[in-house]
């Protein structure tokens, strides 16, 4: 008979903290929560492995908040007694709202700084004046603070958390890690959380954590296909812009979507091919300043946007790592351009993702798992399509059998979708494909950094003034370096399939519906077309009404 699943009022947790979880709507703990915090709460270093989409950050912020609240009954100087160590900008920011979700009851007691953002240092010293009670940060920032004597923590850490912890290193951070650990004490808990157990955790295990429990759940890597449904489509090159092209405007595809790319110039690609048949999309990749990467991912969760193109570009310097050394000189120059701290396709917490396309196919099977893991998470329904070429069917094997020795309904299941019944688009996919030059990317990639440096930088005071004007900036702007052809924004119903017409939903353009306005002619269910108001089938001339008669 199995055990019953403990419960968070069971674990003995602070009123306050038990609030804050109700408030968020978490019935019952994930796996990983049930077994994590309650080890965490007696004290002990803790090894977690758990799938993207678990639930890891509040298995142990909770902990740490718990920690904080009971030091401070007894206790009564401010100290920093928490650090998090996190891979990305993006990551930090979204540890921070969880523990300020976790905190919305006792806010006054615990508070919670995130330095990981891309902003002068001297700009965050007086955060760090006030000695919050947990900071979160890169590796790098958190060393230079130190270095700085803006942060000190050899005295009064009580807690360390390492995020994401098999990252760390491949973002290149194995340096910083170490000179940080010797600003450290001696004697503090740890945590160390990750998706997978590779080298790079091992060696992390053997500097941080001291005799740890090592919780290596019993559960795939991605769920199973009663939540995430996994599909694939062989095509080639043109196939994939025709595919997208149908998918995306006759709204085959519903819900919030990520579509992933292997590269920035594949991202504005991507995005003017779209923008010539008025699909709007945002990109987002380690160009776009840090601020305007975690506005578009805030306003993509509050579903502002429908489509996000994202790249995954450093498993790519992973996947290339052996050529490190041949292009060292050339890369360092594009370095400077690019932020090393960015990071979409993991650890990012997207909400109500419903589905995930790999419009290039991923270069890893981490690659791919940190990719789909952006969907199905918690208890929610998603779907996978990955586009594949005949060039890339052996990673697509290797994918496969990755997954199928977790669980035999993870590998992914062939797309049922007849390209020859969508030929008749194909004509206007390479009339698109034509208008989008390399030319025109390179002045799509200019414009949309000075648009997004302005955003960011310059109008940063204004906007911390005025938050709500902040809040109406939109990132899904045509960019329109390339030649858009009016006529390629709508879709004539003669080329829409006899098998799809049940089903497709073709955007309506704005000229359809002023002349639908014009003439007359309703839009709402059960009302007929007002023929009086249409001139072009009614010309009796209305003359004025006959005055009444008035009685004798």
């Amino acid at each position: 008979m199995a055990a019953e699943k403990l419960r968070f009022h069971e674990m003995g947790l602070d009123e306050r903290v038990l609030q804050a979880i109700a408030n968020l709507n978490w019935a019952e703990p994930t796996l990983i929560q049930e077994k994590a915090i309650p080890l965490a709460l007696e004290g002990k270093d803790l090894l977690a492995r758990a799938r993207t989409g678990s639930g890891k950050t509040a298995a142990y912020a909770i902990p740490i908040i718990e920690h904080l609240l009971n030091t401070k009954k007894s206790v009564c100087e401010q100290a920093v007694r928490a650090l998090v160590l996190v891979p990305t900008k993006e990551l930090g920011q979204q540890v921070q709202q969880m523990i300020r979700q976790l905190t919305s009851y006792c806010v006054r007691d615990v508070q919670a700084a995130d330095v990981s953002g891309q902003v002068d240092i001297s700009a965050q010293r007086p955060i760090l004046m006030e000695k919050p009670d947990i900071v979160i940060g890169t590796p790098s920032r958190i060393l230079l603070h130190l270095e700085q004597h803006t942060l000190n923590l050899s005295t009064s850490l009580a807690m360390l958390v390492i995020d994401e912890a098999d990252l760390l290193f491949s973002f290149g951070f194995e340096n910083d890690l170490k000179n940080l650990l010797g600003h450290l004490p001696k004697i503090y808990q740890a945590f160390l959380m990750s998706a997978t157990f590779n080298e790079d955790v091992q060696t992390l295990k053997e500097l941080v954590l001291h005799n740890p429990v090592i919780l290596k759940l019993k559960e795939s890597q991605l769920p199973d296909s009663s939540q995430l449904i996994q599909y694939h489509i062989k095509c080639e090159e043109e196939e994939k812009f025709l595919l997208i092209y149908t998918l995306l405007k006759l709204s085959l595809v519903r819900g919030k979507t990520i579509i992933f790319v292997n590269s920035i110039d594949r991202c504005y690609r991507l995005k003017l091919f779209l923008e010539q048949f008025s699909i709007l999309s945002c990109v987002l990749n380690s160009e776009l300043p840090v601020h305007s990467r975690c506005h578009i991912i805030s306003q993509f969760n509050r579903s502002l946007y429908d489509y996000i193109i994202a790249t995954d570009e450093h498993f790519l310097t992973d996947a290339t790592s052996s050529e490190k050394q041949k292009t060292k000189r050339q890369r360092s120059k594009k370095a400077k351009a690019k932020d090393r701290e960015y990071g979409v396709s993991r650890g990012v917490d997207f909400y109500n993702v419903s589905n995930v396309i790999n419009f290039d196919f991923p270069p890893s099977v981490e690659s791919y798992i940190h990719r789909v893991g952006r969907t199905a998470r918690a208890d929610n329904q998603g779907t996978a399509l990955t586009f594949v070429s005949h060039t890339e069917l052996p990673l697509l094997q290797n994918v496969e059998d990755a997954l199928a020795g977790d669980n035999l309904d993870c590998v992914l299941k062939p797309y049922q979708f007849r390209i020859e019944e969508i030929e008749g688009f194909r004509y206007r996919c390479k009339d698109a494909m034509r208008s989008v030059t390399k030319q025109s990317i390179k002045e799509a990639r200019i414009k949309e950094i000075k648009q997004e440096l302005l955003n960011s930088e310059k109008l940063k005071t204004y906007f911390e003034d005025n938050p709500r004007d902040f809040n109406l900036l939109r990132h899904d702007k045509p960019l329109h370096p390339a030649i858009v052809k009016p006529h390629l924004k709508n879709v004539p119903d003669y080329l829409i399939p006899q098998t799809l017409k049940g089903i497709a939903n073709p955007l309506i353009s704005k000229r359809k519906r002023w002349r639908r306005k014009v003439t007359g002619i309703s839009t709402q269910k059960g009302r007929k077309p007002n023929m009086k108001r249409n001139p072009l089938k009614h010309f009796t001339s209305q003359g004025k009404k006959p005055k009444a008669k008035s009685a004798s």
